[in-house]
C-alpha cells in the first residue's frame, strides 16, 4: 500500500503565494508519475499538474505561467508552487502518485481572499 500525504493549504489573499508538498510513502513500491488535482465546491475536480519520474510537466491551462510542479524522487516527494493566485484557485487540492494503481491522499485546503 502506498500513503499520500498533503500538506502546505491555508488562506492566502489574492495576488499571493503558497507552496503545496505531498510525500508518498509504503514499503517496496515504485513511483511513476505524482500529481495535482483540486476541486472547488459544487465543481468537479480537475487536473492541475503532473510531472513524471523523469521530470516531464504537463499543467492545465488556467494554472500556466501560474504554478509550477516540482518532484524530488528520492524523497518521493511532489511540490507544487502556486504563484499570482486567484480566488479562482480557491478548492481542496489533492494530491495522486501512481505506483500499481493510482493512490490519492486526502486533501489540503486553498483559500484564495479577494
Amino acid at each position: 500500500q502506498v500513503q499520500v500525504v498533503e500538506s502546505g493549504g491555508g488562506l492566502v489573499q489574492a495576488g499571493g503565494s503558497l507552496r503545496l508538498s505531498c510525500a508518498a510513502s509504503g514499503s517496496s513500491f515504485s513511483i511513476n508519475a505524482m500529481g495535482w488535482y483540486r476541486q472547488a465546491p459544487g465543481k468537479q475536480r480537475e487536473m492541475v499538474a503532473d510531472i513524471t519520474r523523469g521530470g516531464g510537466t504537463n499543467y492545465a491551462d488556467p494554472v500556466k505561467g501560474r504554478f509550477a510542479i516540482s518532484r524530488d524522487n528520492a524523497k518521493y516527494t511532489v511540490y507544487l508552487q502556486m504563484n499570482s493566485l486567484k480566488p479562482d484557485d480557491t478548492g481542496r487540492y489533492y494530491c495522486y502518485a501512481d505506483s500499481w494503481k493510482r493512490f490519492w491522499g486526502q486533501g489540503t485546503q486553498v483559500t484564495v481572499s479577494s
